[in-house]
């Protein structure tokens, strides 16, 4: 027993070690650096992390999955030219997510994608895969909504994740994931995103959103029945403000655009999914009240990051502007998306939010994960 503890121990010392290190690696000579000296979520003691979702948060599984993953351009540079390592490892960006800026502030490892046959999970596993939706397959193609990408619905990553705790726990994993921080998603948004850019009327959109909430909500509870205790369910982001949807329904009508010339049409669906979201969680608190349930706001998250991009070192003229890309406008074309060969890459990706005009930078990442982590604290019920 006294050796397990010591075992333990040292592993926890390694992840220490391993959080400072790539934490020098990521500080800046300007001194707005992310994330503090000692670790916030460190308090919570979490042991290990999680992750079902899509492409947001997927660290390797898309690229092993399939065919498809591994020749697509998230499997080579320049995604992940500015990973630690310089290696693409199958993450949707530049370098870093926000689930590994979450890792790191619990003082953990990176998760290890779940199809990853060397992996580690001593400290948790992702699921998460990009292009995922939340919706099954079957339910999508009854919709008529296409997803050439993925089968590996949210039902599909849950049935991962229930394997995983077989093989993993000799008897019940509960008692063990009392100590474990859950992400579901986010998840659900792909759904929408599809629909938008295979011609489906907003009305239809609008009306699948209680059905995705509800395979969202439906997974918590089954994560709750694995044993967790601390779940965050994140919302999306105001879909307006990114680039490929900014290009695909760009207008001539300035009334369609607000303040940070994003798309209201496409903002308010988001809303519309995010307030419905967050309802339903706080009815599912009401069962479960000794289970910490949190909302990740993404939306307001990401508001935050426009508002303050410039004081933070963003390019206040590129706000809307990929990184990866060509293009007018946005600097994003879906003939000649990010990896394609011979398109340019902007000077310096640190500056500018979008990384390929649908995924972000690891600076945005950084900046979203550092608000997030201190809006969602008080609320994972941490002990101090």
């Amino acid at each position: 027993m006294a050796l397990a503890i010591r075992v333990l121990d040292l592993l926890r010392v390694l992840s220490i070690v391993s959080f400072l290190v790539l934490l020098q690696f990521l500080q800046k000579t300007d001194a707005q650096v992310l994330i503090p000296q000692v670790p916030t979520l460190m308090k919570c003691k979490f042991d290990k992390i999680y992750q079902l979702g899509d492409s947001l948060s997927d660290t390797g599984n898309f690229i092993r999955e399939s065919l498809v993953g591994a020749f697509s351009p998230f499997a080579k540079l320049p995604y992940g030219e500015n990973f630690f390592q310089n290696e693409s490892t199958g993450r949707c960006s530049d370098g870093l997510l926000m689930i590994d800026f979450i890792a790191l502030e619990c003082g953990l490892p990176l998760l290890n994608p779940y199809k990853d046959q060397n992996g580690n999970f001593t400290h948790g596993a992702n699921f998460a895969v990009a292009g995922a939706t939340a919706l099954p397959a079957e339910i999508m193609a009854e919709k008529k909504i296409s997803n050439s990408l993925t089968n590996s619905s949210l039902n599909v990553q849950l049935d991962w994740m229930s394997s995983h705790f077989k093989s993993a726990c000799s008897t019940e994993c509960s008692e063990d994931l009392k100590k474990a921080l859950f992400l579901v998603g986010e998840i659900g948004g792909n759904e929408f995103n599809y629909g938008l850019l295979q011609g489906k009327p907003m009305e239809e959109l609008r009306a699948m959103v209680p059905e995705v909430v509800q395979t969202i909500i439906n997974a918590v509870k089954t994560i709750i029945g694995f044993g967790a205790v601390r779940i965050v369910i994140p919302g999306n982001f105001p879909i307006g403000c990114i680039p490929n949807l900014l290009t695909t329904f760009l207008t001539n009508n300035s009334t369609a655009y607000d303040y940070n010339h994003c798309l209201k049409d496409l903002n308010h669906l988001a809303i519309l999914y995010n307030d419905h979201l967050q309802q339903v969680i706080q009815e599912l608190k009401k069962g479960h009240p000794n289970i910490a349930l949190v909302y990740g706001d993404y939306y307001n998250a990401y508001l935050w990051l426009l508002k303050n991009a410039a004081s933070l070192g963003f390019d206040k003229n590129s706000l809307l502007k990929a990184c990866c890309g060509i293009g007018e406008k946005y600097n994003y074309d879906k003939s000649r998306i990010c990896g394609a060969p011979g398109l340019q890459i902007c000077t310096d990706p640190s500056t500018y939010i979008s990384w390929d005009g649908i995924h972000l930078t690891q600076q945005a990442y950084k900046w979203l994960a550092r608000w997030l982590i201190d809006d969602m604290l008080p609320k994972l019920k941490c002990q101090a």
